[in-house]
């Protein structure tokens, strides 16, 4: 068991019967009466991502976890497969666990998978990820004091705000934490 105010961001733990991973930690304080703790957390079986609250003395169960480095294969319905490619076992993941992070997934990427208990959980994206852009309007000259966007259509489908200057066919970085342009790849 540990306290609450050990919750910091990356840390996972068990509250009724569920697994977590805290997002954010935030000690309140309010007048006399006892401190809360805040922490933002995604439920690590569901994906579902809300605000728990405590009161600073109180106490959770621990969980320990283990990320591996597997291959995303392929979807099948509503479930993603992916290979150890050390080992050549292949382990299923629903769509609910991962919804907000399918839109990345392309063949052969390498990502990192949450294990708990043997089972697989969570993903974690690089933080950057490479896409060609297959769509965008043409960049009109114009105001060019500030920084100007237009839309653009990845090969994964994804639309994101690219400057002016990326074409189609430009390969970009994309931060699969926010879902913003990054950078033009240089060729």
């Amino acid at each position: 068991m540990i306290s609450v105010t050990e919750l910091r961001a990356g840390r996972t733990f068990e509250d009724e019967g569920e697994p977590f991973l805290v997002l954010k930690y935030e000690h309140v304080k309010l007048g006399r009466g006892t401190a809360n703790i805040k922490v933002k957390v995604r439920n690590l079986r569901t994906g579902a991502i809300i605000e728990k609250t405590f009161i600073s003395g109180a106490r959770v169960q621990e969980i320990s976890t283990i990320k591996r480095k597997l291959r995303y294969l392929y979807q099948e319905g509503r479930n993603f497969y992916f290979i150890d490619p050390k080992t050549f076992e292949q382990f299923e993941i629903p769509e609910e666990s991962i919804s907000d992070q399918v839109a990345y997934l392309s063949e052969e990427v390498e990502v990192e998978i949450l294990f708990w208990n043997g089972k697989p959980l969570s993903l974690e994206l690089p933080p950057k990820m490479e896409f060609t852009v297959v769509e965008t309007g043409p960049g009109v000259r114009g105001d060019s004091a500030t920084n100007i966007y237009k839309s653009a259509t990845l090969n994964n489908g994804l639309k994101i705000k690219v400057p002016l200057f990326i074409n189609e066919g430009d390969k970009i970085l994309v931060d699969t934490r926010s879902g913003e342009y990054v950078e033009r790849v240089r060729s």
